[in-house]
């Protein structure tokens, strides 16, 4: 009985010992999952800001495939008459809509200033007129907000510069680029900064935090070969780095993909004129998610839709003449649109911004 009572003290133990052991092996189990749960949260918001930030910066590129837009446009700023009020514009050019902050900036080129636009026009330049200090302008022809820096960089065309006005301190304003005949630019998730030079006939790109930038589109001189340009005017930049230009005096939109020796014509290229296959003038310019162009043919006083790899373009909008109805434009030239897909539309002579909203039918 002693030698039974003694084995199975011994047992009892040695479960205690297994179930301890057990134990432990659990908490550790536990603990690593605990462990494992907390860094996947933690990567997985880390990563979020990054994303985000291509988002924003890519917000034109979102622009869906098979879009379409109702015929007649809502005039959202200017349609006042000509003027300098802020109810008025002067020959507004480019346009860029910023989703985070619900806020559309336009280069009000006739009056030297930029407007910024959410439920009422504020202007960034008031009272600083035509000029070339830091905190004037001389015929800005495009801008584009940098999210990084919470700037605005703004093609100063006859002051041949490009310049950053800072969108928190009035008095924080720099040159950023001198000496180029600017008029589109576009900037990338990087922070990478593309601009067209009119007068070189070039596109060049000035990587964030450089000084000197490199030729990737044209700079071959002037003319209508497929690595020339003759006037560049707008670009847009996908997030492959294929760069979109409209080639104006040539009348045809150029797609240079990245690292590209020249360029494929991607709307127009058949002289001027009016027809399905012709540009006349094409400025503004906007490529949806599959490759697809729309494009501002501002002579023709319509916007154009050429699908990828079409030689011949629709009509999408105005198209009946140059007027200020609703339906109609007096040379539109820039192009942007919403996170809903709501194109805008600046119309130059009718100094005023158009909205046309997506058909849901």
């Amino acid at each position: 009985m002693i030698n039974l009572s003694t084995q199975n003290k011994v047992l009892r133990r040695s479960s205690r010992k297994l179930n301890y052991s057990f134990l432990c092996i659990l908490i550790l189990l536990i603990s690593g999952l605990v462990l494992l749960i907390t860094f996947i949260i933690y990567r997985s918001h880390r990563k979020q800001p990054i994303e985000e930030l291509a988002k924003t910066n890519f917000r034109r590129f979102q622009l869906k495939a098979n879009i379409k837009w109702k015929k007649h446009g809502e005039t959202i700023v200017g349609g006042n008459g000509r003027g300098h009020k802020l109810s008025q514009l002067n020959e507004p050019d480019g346009i860029y809509v910023d989703n985070q902050q619900k806020s559309i900036y336009i280069t009000d080129r006739g009056n030297h200033r930029c407007i910024i636009w959410k439920n009422t026009a504020e202007t960034m330049t008031e009272g600083n007129g035509q000029g070339k200090k830091i905190n004037q302008l001389n015929e800005p022809t495009d801008l584009v907000v940098d999210q990084r820096n919470k700037s605005l960089i703004i093609c100063d065309w006859k002051n041949r510069r490009v310049v950053r006005w800072s969108l928190e301190n009035p008095l924080d304003k720099q040159i950023l680029i001198e000496d180029i005949e600017c008029q589109g630019l576009m900037m990338n998730d990087k922070g990478d900064l593309f601009v067209s030079d009119h007068e070189r006939d070039e596109v060049k790109k000035w990587k964030r935090g450089e000084k000197e930038g490199i030729i990737v589109a044209g700079g071959n001189g002037r003319g209508h070969q497929l690595n020339q340009f003759n006037g560049p005017m707008y670009i847009f930049v996908d997030r492959q780095e294929t760069i979109y230009v409209s080639d104006y005096y040539n009348h045809r939109v150029m797609k240079w993909f990245k690292g590209a020796k020249e360029g494929i014509v991607a709307a127009g290229g058949h002289g001027y004129g009016n027809g399905s296959k012709h540009l006349s003038g094409p400025n503004g310019l906007i490529a949806n998610e599959v490759g697809d162009v729309f494009v501002a043919d501002s002579e023709n006083q319509r916007i154009m839709y050429w699908p990828s790899g079409s030689k011949e373009g629709h009509v999408v909008l105005g198209g009946n003449g140059h007027g200020t109805e609703s339906n109609q434009f007096n040379w539109p030239m820039g192009l942007s649109f919403d996170s809903k897909n709501n194109l805008y539309v600046s119309d130059y002579y009718n100094h005023r911004i158009q909205r046309f909203s997506v058909d849901e039918k």
